[in-house]
């Protein structure tokens, strides 16, 4: 369990139940590039994330839903 300003307590494996995540949702039109910024700071720490944030990255731009910018 997670919780999200925006969506609430989210069942997340893994995650404590109080600990906060931040939610990027494919839809939204900046999430790519903020991965992708993430990836970058990740990379420039040395973060072992780094190499699996680029599956991720492609994940977001391959989806062929619709795109908004976020609310």
């Amino acid at each position: 369990m997670a919780i999200s300003g925006k969506y609430g307590k989210l069942d997340i494996p893994g995650i404590g139940r109080d600990e906060p995540v931040f939610v990027l949702r494919g839809q939204d039109r900046l999430a790519e590039t903020a991965i992708d910024l993430y990836q970058a700071l990740a990379r420039s720490h040395g973060a072992p994330v780094e190499a699996g944030v680029r599956k991720e990255i492609e994940r977001f731009h391959d989806w062929q839903g619709i795109r908004k910018l976020p609310d």
